[in-house]
């Protein structure tokens, strides 16, 4: 038997080394074939402060426990991205991730600390923030060069003569495309294509892109409506730049908090498709500032500036509805133009990450999300796009959804922001689910008192200068919440 079976191991090794050496009975092997290259490849991007090592500390407040003076601080520059790397003295052992928002398209990368850093620091934690390598909306790199620099967390504190064990807990989180980043990060399919792979132990992302593409068809969505109730409803939706000013003085009498009786027709469509009736969406119109950030992508290519290669948006899955007006509704939904999407323009590719990085809802950690009601640039309908996803994953179990009654995209208090932090750290470390609200019951959404249950008005000295000017507006303009 060993004999027979030595000799049929000699045939094959035979066989395999003739093959080797060409003939007619050569395999055929299939060539690699390299992946494409897209506009966002050939650009360059340098750190704003190169030779930056430190950072100052934080300004001293009131109720702090922890002098801020007393932190490790280290600067740097991680594969073309910089970094910034904040250790107490006191270090619980935990990391928690910071990524940022959008940062534009200019050539220079910058790096933010989190908004809750002094709670962070005040209460033992480390955190560590990347300028990702490029700007652009490239949430590929960030979910990379984040994920790179919590894996060489221990290098850079070694380096920096403060020698540190592994964390215990990573956690992540980050506003607005730092959201997407975040909910993209904590995928099963991240972990399984990306490069830099790190397992996360809870999540928070705050104002964040949670439908990632299916924010650009709503925006899409929102240009074809206009045009449509306009007058140009067949215009190709990358030429809107010819039809704009007409587009926009038909609606408008003052962009955006005045419109026209056509405006209000849109308006309405508006509303429905960024989330349905709810607060603060008329706030977010009259003065919260976050409408014309949308309304500025009109035009777009459909590459998501370079991002990808083919046409990415795709408005077919809309009905677009004018409350009140059923005629106005049949009219506009057999006008509007339809946008389909090339195939494959967001495929999975073979050498990492998507392109732009999928949030499918596959995950089994703690995440606690919070949105503002009255943002309209990244909108609360994203929070209900994130919850179908993860509900049929079968994840539900897995996530709570606060809705925040903000007039703008982001304007939390640091309140708000710490509240959902340690809701995530708690229910992570003891195993109990927190409170949440229903993002996706209509009639729940709707209610005057949505979104009384998280919100807190306090102001801090953290706060954003945006927060601190609209939540005055806020409380004198809206109906109040009932007292707790």
């Amino acid at each position: 038997m060993q004999i027979h079976l030595t000799l049929r191991l000699s045939t094959l090794a035979a066989a395999v080394l003739l093959s080797a050496c060409g003939g007619d009975d050569d395999p055929v092997v299939a060539p690699i074939v390299p992946e494409e290259t897209r506009a966002q490849d050939s650009r360059t991007f340098t750190p704003a402060d190169p030779t930056a090592t430190t950072f100052p500390a934080m300004a001293a407040a009131a109720g702090d426990v922890v002098d801020m003076s007393t932190t490790s601080r280290w600067a740097g520059v991680l594969n073309g991205a910089a970094y910034l790397v904040e250790v107490p003295a006191n270090w619980n052992g935990k990391l928690v991730m910071y990524a940022h928002g959008y940062a534009g398209t200019g050539e220079k990368l910058g790096v933010n600390p989190p908004s809750i850093r002094r709670h962070l620091v005040q209460n033992g934690y480390a955190w560590a923030a990347s300028s990702y390598s490029k700007n652009y909306y490239d949430v590929r790199v960030g979910v990379e060069d984040t994920n790179a620099l919590a894996l060489e967390f221990n290098k850079i504190a070694a380096k920096n003569s403060r020698p540190l064990s592994a964390p215990t807990r990573i956690y992540i989180t980050g506003h607005s495309m730092g959201g997407h980043i975040t909910a993209a990060a904590i995928e099963d399919e991240a972990y399984a294509t990306a490069n830099n792979k790190v397992r996360y132990h809870g999540a928070v992302p705050m104002c964040g892109v949670m439908g990632d593409t299916e924010l650009f068809n709503q925006f899409a969505a929102m240009q074809v409506t206009a045009q449509a109730i306009a007058g140009v409803p067949s215009y190709p939706v990358d030429k809107w730049s010819e039809i704009q000013s007409l587009v926009t003085g038909t609606l408008f009498t003052t962009f955006p908090s005045a419109p026209t009786a056509k405006g209000q027709k849109y308006l309405s469509v508006l509303q429905n498709i960024t989330g349905g009736p709810r607060p603060m969406f008329d706030l977010g119109i009259a003065f919260g500032g976050s409408f014309p950030s949308a309304w500025g992508t009109f035009g777009s290519d459909g590459t998501i500036n370079g991002i990808l290669n083919r046409f990415s948006l795709d408005t077919n899955a809309f009905t677009y509805t004018i409350d009140g007006d059923a005629a106005g509704t049949t009219a506009l939904n057999a006008s509007v133009l339809k946008l389909t999407a090339q195939p494959d323009a967001n495929r999975l590719r073979r050498d990492g990450l998507r392109w732009i990085p999928k949030a499918n809802g596959e995950f089994k950690i703690p995440v606690v999300s919070i949105h503002t009601l009255g943002d309209l640039f990244v909108p609360f309908s994203m929070q209900q796009v994130y919850q179908k996803r993860v509900a049929a994953k079968g994840n539900s179990g897995w996530l709570v959804q606060r809705a925040i009654r903000g007039a703008s995209h982001c304007d939390f208090t640091t309140v708000e922001q710490v509240d959902a932090f340690e809701a995530m750290i708690k229910w992570e470390r003891d195993g109990i689910k927190p409170a949440g609200d229903d993002v996706v019951t209509p009639a729940t959404v709707a209610a005057t008192s949505y979104g009384c249950k998280f919100t807190k008005n306090t102001l801090g000295p953290d706060d954003s200068g945006t927060t601190k000017a609209l939540r005055p507006g806020i409380l004198a303009n809206s109906v109040p919440c009932p007292a707790s």
